[in-house]
């Protein structure tokens, strides 16, 4: 056969050439077939019709790689086609991968397929992890066939490939093909014919069995930008497929492959602007999921921070390393991922919360926790250095994982199987570390370590563990310690503070913290109380703790996860989940509490301002409120209790008090809460109830700092404790604001702001 292209037998032909719509056509056939993704209707964001991107030629259609897919009915195939037509096959389509699918239960995130494995039934192309994909296909007779691609044939992120399979039952033989060469082919019985995948509908994008996760999630979808999609019922040949891949390469790119710009592929934000429940100045994502921000560092002028964030969804799952930059720790800039799980034996299953310091040379490195489950424990220590030395990379976008892990647990260190979140910082004496854990038997401890150079590492026991019978809330294992100095009390004692985060059987998973005093020598940790305190009383919202000590200010910044409090359905339908805290400075006060207040360059977020009052009773008070609305404010309030034994705010309220949620100060019980037994009608939502703690203000006024950012509230009383919750009103004109007491009051000032998007 000649290298002219016959599209004789091309049974199939999505060209992708719309580049609008949510609808490709299936060109052989003539159908209109409905593309299928979270936004054609929306109930949060304005609708918009499926991601168009410039593709090999025209346009291309980019899957999001959790909703996107096409279903094209099996009886709409070729209802004319010759039985002998299932004794050939042949697929081409050009694929630009945006991430790779984890893999569960062994199966392909499709490309295409009309398939059923267990029946031994049609065919199936696909992806699998790291970048392997394979053809696979059911013979009459009962046998299934795979196909895999060899190793170092991996599809690449973010770059496109020319993907062909053939499967050709005649001579007893299917292929896959490359950029237009064959990398792999295995023999198959001579006269072998496909068996049909009867009632099974084609589907682009998506795997005919994917696995649910959280009832709501279909795995092995694929993610990233397809274009020139053509199905044969022939085999073609090896110079057929040559001349497909070298066709486009000349008549659009003058003989070089094509390119993908990384902005075109990336995930993009825009959609979920007009999200009215999401986050407009508070770190995020720019889709899909993220846990903790963790590792920030501050480096040639700028601050870094990363979280946790799985690329291919808006659930958990298959755990990458995201990446921000600022100037200002208030706005920030989405870099590429920085680190991604790989095909090594050093973490291909994830790559877990860490933290950043510097090398001997001043350059940042990486600490991460490795996932390998292959290995036990499957989590260990590793580290990652950045390109700057080698390329000036200005913005750290470029990494490279160091080959083996630091520290891997052995037994008799900690609980054993339980071993994460590397909080490192450097001294003029060397390296160390802390590593979440427990102790077997007993409860949650922080573990150190020390290194002179580090690589080499040696551990030096238990750095702090609580008497799990005193507070069995602190729970058998700590996650992402966080250890930072506060300087000296009034006396002169110099003092540092510790984070934990408990998790497991019985443990009360928020951020609990101890000041105490550091033994360097002995690599331990003494706090002047034995009974931890909270920073943050709103009830699992603010977690997920990361810290840095400020090299530009002095300051000890912190940073948080706010958890979104949803369920997974809202998840699925909003395409995002979860954003960053705002960042915290904390230090020791005066009275040797740990004081916290949100850091000041929040300040040029403000733009008009809204509303500045002194000394008025609650019913003035009211009254100059009634004409300020907004989800997007910054409120300072100070309110004299006067006889009024509960006295606050209530915010995110509807003008008939339907929907409202009121942060207040219990003065006879101390406490501050937030009642969220109003917040929202809506059905799905699950924000409800009273939550809060203890906050002791003898003989104080109540002084509240609250930012309100769509479905985000952080309330600040007296620069003690943060009340960090989430609202998701069902009306949208629950924007009202109304002074709330149990007795006379007197607002002694208020100020408000309204606030400005950082995207």
């Amino acid at each position: 056969m000649s290298g002219i292209i016959d599209n004789n037998g091309l049974i199939m032909y999505w060209a992708f050439d719309e580049g609008s719509g949510a609808n490709a056509m299936e060109s052989i056939s003539q159908v209109k077939d409905d593309i299928q993704y979270v936004f054609n209707q929306a109930e949060f964001t304005e609708p918009c019709s499926p991601q168009w991107r410039r593709g090999v030629t025209g346009s291309g259609l980019l899957f999001d790689g959790y909703s996107t897919y096409i279903a094209h009915p099996a009886t709409q195939e070729d209802p004319n086609a010759e039985p002998e037509s299932l004794s050939a096959l042949s697929i081409g389509v050009w694929v630009a991968p945006r991430t790779y699918e984890w893999g569960h239960e062994g199966k392909l995130a499709a490309i295409v397929n009309r398939h059923n494995k267990d029946a031994k039934q049609g065919y199936l192309l696909g992806m699998f992890r790291h970048g392997s994909w394979s053809f696979q296909v059911g013979l009459e007779g009962g046998e299934w066939k795979e196909l895999w691609s060899p190793e170092g044939y991996e599809l690449p992120k973010n770059e496109w490939s020319y993907v062909n399979a053939v499967f050709d039952g005649n001579q007893g033989e299917i292929k896959l093909f490359l950029n237009g060469s064959v990398i792999a082919s295995a023999a198959v019985p001579r006269g072998s014919r496909l068996a049909e995948a009867v009632d099974t509908e084609l589907l682009i994008g998506r795997n005919n069995h994917s696995t649910l996760l959280a009832k709501v999630f279909s795995l092995h979808m694929f993610s990233g930008i397809m274009d020139e999609l053509k199905i044969y019922n022939r085999a073609l040949s090896n110079e057929e497929v040559a001349a497909s891949y070298q066709e486009v390469l000349d008549s659009t790119h003058e003989g070089a492959r094509p390119q993908v710009s990384y902005d075109e592929i990336k995930l993009d934000r825009t959609p979920l602007l007009a999200d009215r429940h999401r986050p407009q100045y508070h770190v995020s994502p720019p889709a899909h999921w993220m846990n903790e921000p963790h590792a920030p560092i501050y480096f040639d002028g700028q601050y870094h921070l990363f979280y946790q964030h799985n690329p291919q969804g808006p659930y958990f799952h298959h755990i990458h390393w995201g990446h921000w930059v600022s100037e200002d720790l208030v706005h920030w800039r989405d870099l590429p991922i920085a680190l991604a799980p790989e095909k090594d034996q050093l973490a291909p299953d994830g790559i877990w919360s860490g933290s950043a310091s510097y090398d001997a040379d001043g350059l940042p490195v990486l600490f991460f926790t490795a996932g390998n489950d292959s290995a036990s424990p499957n989590q260990s220590v590793a580290l990652a250095r950045s390109t700057y030395s080698e390329d000036g990379d200005p913005d750290l976008v470029r990494w490279t994982k160091h080959p083996e892990p630091l520290i891997v647990q052995q037994k008799g260190i900690g609980a054993f199987g339980d071993f994460r979140d590397p909080f490192v910082w450097k001294d003029e004496d060397g390296w160390y570390a802390l590593v979440g854990s427990g102790i077997e038997g007993g409860g949650g401890a922080a573990l150190a370590f020390a290194s002179e150079d580090m690589l080499n590492w040696t551990y030096k026991g238990p750095f702090f563990e609580a008497d799990i019978q005193k507070f069995p809330y602190l729970g058998p294992i700590w996650e992402l310690p966080v250890f930072l100095p506060l300087g000296s009390d009034k006396q002169g004692v110099s003092k540092h503070v510790l984070l934990v985060s408990p998790v497991g059987a019985g443990a009360d998973v928020e951020v609990f913290y101890w000041i105490g005093q550091f033994d360097k020598h002995g690599l331990s940790f003494i706090p002047d109380q034995e009974e931890p305190q909270l920073i943050d009383v709103g009830d699992f919202h603010f977690t997920g703790p990361s810290g840095m000590v400020d090299p530009k200010t002095g300051r000890n910044i912190i940073f948080t996860i706010a958890q979104g409090d949803r369920t997974s359905e809202l998840e699925y339908q909003s395409g995002w989940a979860h954003n960053g805290g705002l960042p915290l400075s904390v230090y020791l006060r005066e009275d040797g509490r740990l004081g916290i207040e949100p850091i000041q360059e929040l300040q040029s977020l403000r733009g008009a301002k809204r509303l500045s009052l002194r000394g008025k009773s609650l019913a003035e008070a009211n009254v100059l409120l009634k004409d300020v609305q907004g989800d997007m404010l910054e409120i300072q309030l100070e309110i004299e209790p006067g006889s009024a034994a509960q006295c606050g705010i209530k915010i995110r309220r509807s003008p008939d008090g339907e929907e409202e949620t009121l942060l207040y100060y219990d003065v006879n019980e101390a406490m501050l809460l937030v009642d969220r037994t109003k917040t929202t009608t809506h059905p799905g939502e699950k924000c409800s109830g009273v939550q809060g703690g203890k906050l002791e203000l003898p003989g104080e006024n109540l002084k509240l700092h609250i930012y309100l950012d769509r479905s985000m509230v952080e309330a600040y009383a007296n620069g003690l404790k943060s009340l960090t919750t989430r609202v998701y009103p069902g009306r949208q004109d629950a924007l009202g604001l109304e002074i709330w007491g149990t007795g006379e009051l007197l607002v002694k000032s208020m100020e408000i702001w309204e606030m400005q998007s950082i995207w």
